[in-house]
């Protein structure tokens, strides 16, 4: 059912074009791209302006670069701990504790603002004996600190930065009142059978709380998207470029924590995602390698599908296959990804590197291609952090098999990049053509947890664009 919608949904793409569309123009584009393919700095100009449907793969915190959570930890009297460093509040809340310092002298001092910057980030980096890429990249994660009330500033941050590249549409990954779920549950035990383990939560501390959980967490993302608008004098004269672009959370739930912490996120979010205009979808986010993942993973799969089964379908998109032999034994690479989309019943997944360990591999392509699970494409998220690029990449494997893929940034301000660079790695590393860049620009929005009236309007902005960027090249 799902992969006659996709179908459907780009026959009437075609269908829109059939008229004032010149496949000329798009030969001019596609033959400019060849021309310039070795030459990086024309090659960003074009990849730049190139029309780039969604970014579906984003993780909120980890998009906004560090010298901005700096300047912010300025204006909000925050501190930056020397050692690490990373950025908080001292014990006695004025940065006045032995090696703290204010945020205010640390952006003074070069040398301490370079450091902060590479610790809060892989700038910089250079791997070393008992510290990889994977290491510093999941850490600065750890040495982040920003105030609630800059969710709005986060909002703005990401959606100016989208819109300069052409980019229509952001999902966001976002992780609301998880502070008060650790203090609350992480002494409960579960019994492993979710059923049994959903009503021991319902029934305690949690299921009393619940009401006031999911009132903060809509009151918070309501305030968030409104004072955005606020922000960027979206709807007068004035109005910010970023306005044009459309934004939408994706409930994000932290799996390296106890199974009550994690299934009560889950639970909020199934209910989060009820709302109309809320949250869109769910994923589970850290280290796939983590103690906790590993040993929960099919447990977490359960507990998404008794939610599925029980309180009605959701979107669900997970990250799945993040990993590589050698950070991980043989056995824990054969079914991450199958058991994502038969038992969470993802219609994204996200990384996917490890799809040839998995049990069947080639059944398991066939069955994506078949059901329509889109693979979500972080080319420079997967090199730092697992060392996988170029040939080593499996991208290759998912196209070949007929396999819908899009690109996307995973954590650009923690990789130092924009969705504008993956695009170009995607043409330099993998020889991707301009035909193909346009399908990976759609399925962005195809695979997009949207309605469907609201993805062709999309869609139908997007090819008008199109045209009008390869009119650019027209040959004369």
């Amino acid at each position: 059912m799902r992969n006659t919608y996709i179908i459907a949904i780009t026959l009437l793409i075609f269908h829109s074009l059939s008229v004032g569309y010149s496949y000329a123009d798009e030969e001019s584009a596609a033959s400019y791209l060849q021309s310039i393919k070795n030459e990086r700095a024309k090659l960003r100009q074009f990849m730049q302006e190139f029309p780039k449907g969604g970014d579906l793969h984003n993780h909120l915190s980890g998009a906004v670069y560090a010298e901005t959570m700096l300047d912010w930890a300025v204006e909000d009297g925050l501190c930056v701990f020397l050692e690490t460093p990373s950025i908080g509040l001292d014990d006695k809340g004025d940065c006045s504790s032995d090696g703290w310092s204010s945020a205010q002298d640390v952006l003074l001092d070069a040398n301490e603002r370079r450091r902060i910057i590479n610790a809060l980030s892989v700038r910089s980096y250079y791997p070393e004996l008992g510290w990889s890429g994977h290491d510093q990249f999941f850490v600065t994660f750890q040495r982040m600190m920003v105030k609630p009330s800059r969710l709005a500033d986060m909002l703005v941050a990401l959606s100016d930065r989208a819109a300069s590249q052409n980019i229509k549409y952001l999902e966001l990954m976002q992780t609301p009142v998880l502070g008060e779920l650790i203090g609350m549950l992480s002494a409960i035990e579960l019994t492993g059978d979710p059923a049994k383990d959903y009503e021991i939560l319902m029934q305690g501390p949690f299921g009393q709380a619940m009401p006031s959980l999911l009132a903060n967490a809509r009151a918070a993302r309501n305030e968030a998207f409104t004072n955005r608008l606020r922000l960027q004098k979206c709807d007068t004269e004035a109005a910010s470029s970023g306005c044009s672009v459309e934004i939408k959370f994706i409930h994000q739930v932290v799996r390296e924590f106890s199974p009550a912490v994690v299934f009560a996120q889950i639970i909020l979010g199934w209910e989060l995602m009820a709302d109309e205009g809320g949250y869109v979808g769910l994923n589970l986010v850290a280290p796939e390698d983590g103690y906790l993942a590993l040993r929960d993973y099919t447990y977490h799969m359960r507990m998404i599908d008794y939610l599925y089964q029980a309180k009605g379908e959701r979107n669900i998109t997970l990250h799945a296959g993040e990993l590589i032999l050698g950070l991980v034994r043989p056995k824990q690479l054969k079914f991450h990804i199958r058991e994502a989309i038969e038992i969470g019943h993802a219609k994204r997944i996200g990384h996917g590197i490890a799809i040839a360990y998995e049990h069947d591999s080639a059944g398991l392509l066939a069955d994506m291609r078949k059901k329509g699970v889109m693979v979500e494409i972080n080319l420079t998220s997967n090199d730092v952090i697992l060392g996988v690029k170029g040939s080593a990449h499996p991208w290759s494997l998912y196209r070949k098999a007929g396999v819908p893929t899009a690109l996307s940034t995973d954590d650009e301000g923690v990789s130092r990049i924009d969705l504008t660079y993956e695009y170009m790695r995607a043409v330099t590393e993998h020889d991707i053509s301009y035909s193909e860049m346009k399908q990976l620009s759609r399925n962005s929005i195809i695979y997009a947890f949207l309605p469907k009236n609201r993805k062709q309007e999309i869609l139908n902005t997007l090819e008008h664009d199109f045209q009008i960027f390869e009119g650019k090249y027209k040959t004369q």
